[in-house]
């Protein structure tokens, strides 16, 4: 009998399962003697030596994984096919044969249930950081592998434990509909288009035929009877393909074929899948949250978002920091807001910036309305120090700039207290939010609508009206408002998503984080072990 069997397994040591499952090792060795104890040893897989509906379920949904950006062979498919194909040829399995493939399966989805529900690969094994809290482990698997074999629900048990957010869905269809996409001739002998200068309107160019059928590929651009009579010429109807191709890859919308929107274009079928791979995977990390209101800056896409009860109330360009001085990944609660700030000049700028500039022009600090203060808040004439001696080492002061026109954070900034002083601020740079490449920063976040945001943040305090808030920036000195309430601050990186709108959005790599996490994802699960 399969029972007998399967308590024999059960009860072998570790050098027996180690011989038996030698092919496909077993990772659940904890969850899997609870499993089966509590069923009396009896097969969750298979009822009078035949397989149950739950188990060819699970192994489609196991052959279906790069859905979830997963790796099949991960989940035992090696392992437990020829079981299958034995037993659709109508030859019976024995009962040796139908525990060991009880026990495959019920690891499977013990492995396969834990990914999907807080990811593959732990976050701390990336160089990148990522210091958003995440969820616990799931304590409830084998709670629902009871469920799945008992109620004949893989499926629901299994994609009860995804991520809760609508975006997650959405990108598994999206990864569906890119692997299928793959599979087109078009993919498989896909070209690199290569531009010596930009390409606009009326334009002629041997380029413009395949970057029509790129976009007749991608489906931003329609199939219409309506065409040039050269197809090498860069019409009206291409450009409004192009324009869409532009705005669903964070480019500027202009119809200008540059390097940015030619490098976008070049990008395979296969680069997307795994694009959309390792972002489910960073979804799969993130806590549910069922908080109100909260602020969300994704860096690649150089925005943030305040919502509140799933409605984006502010969305607003932001600048975030240089490739050599990333902005974090983390999440804090903002708690006030600081107008017309003074700002005190971190170390690594004071070291590597303002410290060579004064050394260069004695002007510098007056220039740039900055004071020098000891640390009890005394300032010190600039001329007392002998500039030839210092580094940033031995310079025992702090550099403070003046509330004004041109304070580095603007005329308001706004604080969510953490390790890295990273905190969101305005900017007089203004004309630098016009860039398509927005990573200029030193780690901080710029925003292009604060006085929008603080409107957001103050609405609950009649006392501060619209006049108020303006007054206050202008002011030349600084005012701290505590907020009634703490909201949540996440700081993400997701270089693809799938929109409400079901449109893809894609963002390049500017921190050049994809391809580490999706070696991680693709190196066979035993090598965790």
């Amino acid at each position: 009998m399969v029972t007998n069997e399967i308590r024999t397994i059960l009860e072998g040591d570790s050098t027996y399962l180690n011989i038996l499952f030698n092919e496909s090792p077993l990772y659940s060795s904890t969850e899997l003697p609870v499993f089966y104890s509590d069923r009396a040893f009896e097969p969750g897989w298979s009822e009078n030596q035949t397989f149950t509906c739950n188990a060819l379920e699970l192994r489609l949904l196991i052959q279906n994984a790069a859905f979830e950006g997963l790796i099949p062979e991960d989940y035992h498919l090696v392992a437990i096919n020829p079981y299958f194909e034995k037993y659709f040829s109508g030859t019976p399995l024995t009962a040796h044969e139908l525990a060991k493939v009880d026990f495959l399966l019920s690891d499977a989805f013990i492995v396969y249930a834990s990914h999907i529900y807080g990811g593959k690969v732990h976050p701390e094994h990336i160089n990148g950081s990522w210091e958003i809290m995440q969820k616990g482990n799931e304590q409830k698997v084998v709670e629902k592998l009871h469920l799945a074999v008992s109620q004949g629900n893989v499926r629901t048990q299994l994609f009860s434990l995804q991520p809760k957010f609508a975006i997650y869905t959405r990108m598994r269809q999206s990864m569906i509909k890119y692997i299928g996409l793959q599979k087109n001739q078009s993919a498989k002998n896909w070209k690199t288009i290569t531009i010596k200068e930009p390409i606009e309107l009326a334009q002629a160019s041997p380029e413009v035929k395949i970057i029509r059928e790129r976009l007749l590929f991608w489906g931003d651009l329609k199939a219409s009877p309506i065409q040039s009579e050269n197809v090498e010429v860069y019409d009206s109807l291409l450009l409004n393909g192009v324009k869409v191709f532009q705005e669903r890859n964070g480019l500027k919308a202009d119809g200008v074929l540059g390097k940015a929107t030619i490098d976008a274009l070049n990008k395979s079928p296969l680069e997307v899948i795994k694009q959309i791979g390792v972002n489910m995977e960073r979804l799969r990390w993130l806590p549910d949250t069922t908080v109100q209101e909260m602020i969300l800056v994704n860096i690649a896409n150089y925005a943030m978002d305040f919502i509140s009860k799933t409605d984006t109330l502010l969305h607003t360009n932001a600048i975030v920091g240089k490739s050599y001085r990333k902005t974090p990944v983390f999440n804090a609660a903002m708690s006030y807001l600081v107008f017309s700030p003074t700002w005190t000049v971190p170390p690594t700028i004071l070291k590597n910036d303002v410290l060579p500039s004064i050394k260069k022009n004695q002007n510098y600090l007056a220039s740039k309305n900055m004071r020098i203060l000891d640390y009890s808040g005394k300032e010190i004439n600039p001329s007392e120090i002998n500039w030839n001696t210092v580094t940033s080492k031995n310079f025992k002061y702090m550099i403070r700039e003046d509330p004004g026109a041109h304070n580095s954070l603007g005329k308001v900034k706004f604080m969510f207290p953490n390790k890295h002083n990273v905190y969101i601020h305005d900017t007089p740079a203004r004309t630098l939010f016009s860039k398509e490449e927005r990573a200029l920063s030193s780690g901080c976040i710029r925003i292009q609508q604060p006085f929008e945001l603080a409107k957001l943040l103050l609405a609950d305090q009649p006392l501060w009206t619209d006049e108020l808030i303006k007054k206050a920036m202008e002011a030349n000195k600084e005012k701290s408002v505590t907020l009634t309430r703490k909201i949540p601050v996440i700081i993400l990186y997701l270089t693809f998503w799938t929109d409400s709108k079901n449109t893809d959005q894609v963002r390049k790599d500017i921190y050049s984080r994809d391809d580490e996490l999706f070696d991680l994802l693709q190196k066979p699960l035993k090598d965790y072990f």
